[in-house]
């Protein structure tokens, strides 16, 4: 599950228009709820750059996996 949570942090990235290189991955925070649902938390600069082009928060990010690979999908709302 470590590639699904990797895939989420990139795919957010994106959606602040980071790209992978332009925020620390501490930054972006990929947890589960008790019910399994992933959640996003940002910190320090992925947080101001939300902050900066207006995304509401939280943040939504679905994750699926088959087999060995996993992909995910971020959305960020105005």
């Amino acid at each position: 599950h470590l590639s699904g949570r990797w895939a989420a942090k990139e795919a957010v990235s994106k959606v602040l228009g980071l790209g992978v290189r332009g925020v620390g991955w501490r930054e972006i925070e990929i947890r589960r709820t008790r019910a399994g649902q992933p959640t996003v938390t940002l910190h320090g600069r992925a947080e101001a750059r939300r902050e900066a082009i207006g995304l509401k928060t939280p943040l939504s990010v679905s994750i699926s996996h088959i087999r060995d690979l996993a992909v995910a999908v971020a959305v960020g709302l105005r």
